[in-house]
């Protein structure tokens, strides 16, 4: 299967929901779920958020009104989302609104269905609270999951949290025709999402990187727009290894194409912080990050005054909040869950209504 995550246990609090504390997440469930390997941990994460995601949706509160923003023309209930790479085939979007996100963002989806990358592909590093992944954009494909989010809206089954979906290239399609790939993904879920990302900055997929160059990302965001003709919010994601002057020249393009804003940043290449004999190839996410995305958040939030999505690092509501105040409009979690349990939620959205209140 291809969906990966490292684990949410899921027990019920009446004035929470489905929610396990940090306490008992990092010195019970945490240990007993990573004795076991990471990708079976996930198929039965997501399949218990799949199956109970319906009735944990009917029993959860809602979300403090005070937490909603509106950002790129969609109304948020909390600026707390799941980044992409958790539920990347869409099928646990119900699950993700009871445990409290503010949105959700599924996928990566490619054009054409793909296994991924070879197992071993998902690496934990509990001293660092980091994970390196070589998962390789492992999903059904545009097809297959665009039927299943079309059945969620024709059953009533669709989350009243936004939606976003995040599209990459196809790993057999070359480079040279990364533009049509990525069109006929968008094309066939067009419709089916809140906002659309498009991601050209994951290490796993062999040459995408190379679209983040000013010629190859021009004909993208141009073919894409084109398409998209202003219909729905537009983003790119980018990664955190970029030199500035790459990164002005892409919000050169960014701004010249109409997008809505961008998502900063993916995972690393950048392994330095990681004991030699724990590296492995692939994208590193986690706290060694942290500092690296939020230099790239306070930069780009110096270049341009699109809304930008922070992410990479955010592991405490005091991190949330520096996210927020340094110019995000909002923010994303993904390795964090690994390490502090879905009670990061809530203590994030608590930090926010504090402040309120102040």
């Amino acid at each position: 299967m291809s969906r990966w995550s490292v684990g949410i246990p899921l027990i019920w609090y009446p004035k929470t929901g489905f929610v396990v504390g940090v306490s008992l997440y990092r010195n019970l469930i945490r240990p007993l779920f990573f004795s076991v390997d990471p990708e079976r941990v996930h198929h039965f994460a997501i399949g218990c958020l799949e199956v109970a995601g319906p009735m944990m949706r009917f029993f959860a509160p809602r979300l403090d009104a005070r937490l909603g923003r509106d950002v790129f023309g969609v109304h948020f209930p909390s600026p707390v989302g799941l980044a992409a790479g958790f539920d990347k085939n869409a099928v646990a979007l119900a699950g993700w609104e009871a445990l409290g996100f503010g949105f959700a963002e599924v996928g990566t989806i490619t054009a054409k269905a793909q296994p991924g990358n070879p197992q071993p592909r998902l690496f934990r590093l509990p001293e660092l609270e980091a994970v390196i992944n070589r998962l390789g954009f492992n999903n059904e494909g545009a097809e297959t999951i665009a039927r299943r989010l079309e059945n969620m809206r024709a059953e009533g089954r669709w989350p009243s949290i936004p939606v976003g979906v995040n599209l990459g290239k196809s790993k057999v399609t070359p480079l040279e025709e990364a533009t049509a790939d990525y069109v006929t993904s968008f094309r066939r879920l067009r419709g089916l999402g809140d906002y659309f990302v498009l991601n050209v900055s994951s290490p796993n997929t062999p040459g995408l990187r190379k679209l983040q160059d000013k010629a190859a990302l021009e004909e993208l965001l141009g073919a894409v727009q084109a398409e998209n003709n202003g219909a729905v919010p537009l983003l790119l994601k980018i990664a955190p290894d970029l030199e500035w002057s790459a990164i002005e020249e892409i919000l050169a393009l960014v701004e010249a194409h109409k997008l809505s804003g961008l998502i900063v940043t993916n995972t690393t290449i950048d392994h330095s912080s990681v004991p030699e004999a724990r590296r492995q190839q692939g994208g590193l996410s986690g706290q060694p990050l942290r500092e690296r995305s939020f230099e790239v958040l306070k930069f780009v939030v110096t270049q341009t005054r699109l809304p930008v999505i922070a992410v990479g690092g955010i592991g405490s509501a005091d991190e949330a909040l520096r996210r927020l105040d340094a110019g995000a409009a909002l923010i994303q979690i993904y390795t964090a869950l690994v390490y502090e349990g879905p009670a990061l939620i809530h203590s994030i959205h608590d930090a926010l209504l504090k402040r309120t209140a102040g």
